[in-house]
């Protein structure tokens, strides 16, 4: 047994100092990065005040409850990370982690003392020292000297993280507290089957239905307010945003008329799916809802497709057709990229609006029709009026009611519940469980601006879904976004063993060389994948990749010449 503890305090020493070289200080963008997760530091008195609120609201036992909780899905999320982390790692080594995550974020020390494990027989057994634990001695100022130890979200924490990494109920027992007036704390954990009452135990880990019930009474409150301000939004419109609540609150009120209304906004932006809303609140709900692009029907076929064609009208009509107007009728045409419409198609739209009846291609007589108009377009029409190529007069009949959807670039609030809704989607399309996104990609998908918009996401997260390990979380690398725009991964200060904050370009390196290490790489590889890329950049210019590399032109000259045996390989 003590074999194996020694073996655990080694594997804990050089833990820590990898994964103090992974947090990661980002000064200029106020974030603290444990590898992709984001982390902050509070004041412990601010945990204590929370901690007496919720003593106080809710009872020792059900804040102690909650508090364990807390504690137990960090510790799974801390498993995951680990699992990422070290892949093919010993048990030992998979195991230090989650202690050695706790003593870098100053939560407590952690020393073994005894320590079996092996994950594929599902034998686990282990105790541990804690020293200086915060949350212990926060309880002990707040409450004074206790009877029940109190380190919940400590003890939650090591229960999540040892199942999640077993694969079976691993309990954690405090049998000693320094908030009970112990020098010290002392954990010991095993399978649930291995406690005398471990079952009852786990009532700890379930929600709590009173605090359940609490939240179920404030959903429904909300629900209600909602029904009570407007329509409820549709399920497949997602959005938080000032900006996308604005364009929504002017569609719920034009929902009730009919209006003919015009959506601006640059492409991918969702203009169809604020067209299908408007018409899924509208009285015309149970009626059809027809879209057409514009701009990917030919010219000479837009006015037949939108107006319908008799037969025999030119060659090929072999029969008579209705058109779009025709078969949304009673209901909604939603006209996209209106702007690229043809002067004659302008024309006939015109006297649609105006008279409410559509003239068939080839056609003598006109047809009634009652159709709600929603357009959108991503051309400035007032410009495109001025340089003659739309029609004023329609122009001022289709901007009766405008609303703009906003570019997601300028909604940063809508990138995680749109991210989330896609993640559904895609892991259910591609039979893949993935768990969720993690911070720093989060972070990623904020900072980049979206040229694309919404249409751009959907692709990104649908990418990082197929790219992601099955029963894993969309990494930044995942994303596979430009650089440029990515928030820096690797140049952020990280925080060296006895608390330096080291500069920019030894944190690049610290970078570049953790990266060495996980691709396996030699000196060699980077030397000419460095080369090679100033060579391309260059555009095969020599002397201009070498003033990029920082050397003279015959040292370029020779190290390229001679780049491929230094690799290994043959010329």
């Amino acid at each position: 047994m003590g074999s194996s503890t020694d073996k655990f305090s080694a594997t804990m020493r050089d833990g820590l100092a990898n994964l103090a070289r992974r947090l990661r200080f980002a000064m200029e963008e106020g974030s603290i990065w444990l590898d992709e997760q984001r982390m902050i530091l509070l004041h412990t008195a601010a945990l204590g005040a929370l901690r007496k609120e919720l003593v106080d609201t809710l009872g020792m036992e059900r804040a102690r409850g909650l508090f364990t909780r807390m504690g137990f899905h960090s510790g799974m999320r801390d498993a995951e990370l680990a699992k990422r982390l070290r892949p093919g790692h010993s048990d030992f080594g998979l195991l230090e982690v989650g202690p050695c995550l706790h003593t870098i974020e100053g939560v407590v020390r952690v020393t073994p003392v005894r320590v079996n494990i092996d994950i594929a027989a599902g034998i686990y057994d282990g105790e541990f020292l804690w020293e200086d634990s915060f949350e212990g001695d926060v309880h002990r100022q707040i409450f004074g000297q206790v009877d029940e130890p109190a380190c919940w979200m400590q003890i939650g924490y090591a229960t999540g993280y040892t199942s999640a990494l077993m694969g079976r109920t691993i309990l954690y027992r405090e049998v000693e507290c320094i908030a009970c007036g112990h020098s010290h704390c002392r954990i010991i954990g095993k399978p649930m089957e291995e406690w005398e009452d471990g079952a009852a135990e786990l009532a700890l880990y379930q929600p709590d239905p009173v605090i359940e019930t609490i939240l179920e009474l404030q959903s429904e409150v909300e629900h209600l307010r909602a029904l009570q301000r407007s329509e409820p939004q549709p399920a497949d419109l997602v959005g938080a945003s000032a900006g996308f609540r604005a364009a929504w609150g002017l569609l719920e009120r034009a929902a009730s008329s009919n209006v003919t209304v015009l959506l601006l906004g640059e492409t991918g932006v969702g203009k169809e799916r604020f067209a299908q809303a408007l018409h899924g609140i509208s009285t015309r709900a149970d009626k059809p809802f027809v879209a057409v692009n514009c701009a990917a029907i030919p010219d000479e076929l837009i006015e037949s497709e939108l107006f319908g064609v008799e037969k025999g009208a030119f060659t090929g009509a072999h029969q008579a057709r209705a058109g779009r107007f025709e078969r949304a009728n009673g209901g909604t045409l939603f006209l996209d990229e209106l702007g690229e419409l043809s002067a004659s198609a302008q024309s006939k739209l015109l006297r649609v609006l105006q008279e409410g009846e559509v003239e068939r291609v080839g056609a003598t007589e006109a047809r009634k029709v009652d159709v709600r108009l929603v357009a959108a377009t991503n051309v400035d029409l007032a410009e495109a009026v001025q340089r003659g190529t739309f029609r004023k007069d329609l122009y001022y009949r289709l901007n009766v009611y405008p609303v703009t959807i906003p570019p997601l670039r300028e909604r940063p609030d809508d990138i995680r519940p749109l991210a989330e809704r896609f993640l559904a989607r895609y892991g259910a399309r591609h039979g893949k469980k993935v768990l969720g996104i993690t911070d720093r990609a989060l972070a990623d998908l904020r900072h980049y601006q979206w040229p694309g918009n919404v249409r751009e996401l959907e692709n990104v997260i649908e990418r990082g879904v197929i790219l992601a390990a099955n029963g894993g979380q969309i990494s930044a690398e995942h994303l596979c976004l430009p650089r440029s725009t990515a928030l820096p991964m690797d140049t952020a200060p990280r925080l060296e063993p006895g608390g330096r904050v080291p500069t920019l370009r030894e944190a690049a390196v610290h970078g570049l060389l953790d990266h060495m290490a996980e691709q396996q790489l030699a000196l060699g590889d980077v030397e000419n994948v460095l080369m090679e890329a100033a060579m391309q950049r260059a555009n095969g210019n020599m002397s201009q990749a070498a003033r990029l590399l920082g050397i003279t032109r015959p040292q370029l000259a020779y190290r390229w010449k001679n780049r491929h045996v230094r690799a290994g390989e043959v010329s």
